[in-house]
């Protein structure tokens, strides 16, 4: 029964990885989800405080993913209608993942910064921070997802 837990195991691993770089799956629940099915095995190889940091950690990176293009945005001069056009750019972008959750966002933040009377220029440096932000979220998560994948390798040999 051990091999089917591994197995498992290996998929949400490497659905975890696939997902911190597509933003259609959540890839550091994955990952962890993955970390878990290891447990079931005969001897656990994670200590229960190990098993709690990791899902904070997993939380932690999940809203920090959420919240870092908006972050970008600010940190290359954007306005507030720049941040909140960031957000409502997120949430519309959910609808029409994968390609709405990166669009999203920058087109939020463009538009956001055009209401607010910005120059086309100022606009779009605001969204490119909104872009510069996802790839540090997308970087974040997959930086988590493979330190999870090497844990789970070691917890194997």
């Amino acid at each position: 029964m051990d091999v089917v837990f591994i197995i498992i195991g290996v998929v949400f691993m490497l659905m975890g990885i696939i997902g911190s770089i597509l933003p259609v799956l959540p890839g550091p629940p994955l990952s962890l989800i993955g970390m878990l099915f290891l447990q079931f095995q005969q001897e656990a190889p994670f200590t229960t405080n190990f098993l709690l940091i990791w899902t904070v950690i997993t939380i932690g990176v999940v809203l920090i993913d959420y919240f870092i293009p908006a972050y970008g945005t600010k940190r290359f001069g954007g306005s507030k209608f720049g941040v909140l056009g960031t957000f409502i750019g997120l949430i519309v972008g959910l609808f029409f993942a994968p390609f709405g959750l990166v669009l999203g966002p920058l087109l939020g933040a463009l538009i956001g910064e055009l209401i607010a009377g910005k120059s086309s220029k100022q606009a779009f440096k605001a969204a490119m921070g909104s872009f510069v932000g996802f790839l540090l979220g997308t970087f974040l998560k997959l930086c988590v997802c493979l330190v999870m994948t090497y844990y789970f390798v070691i917890a194997l040999v």
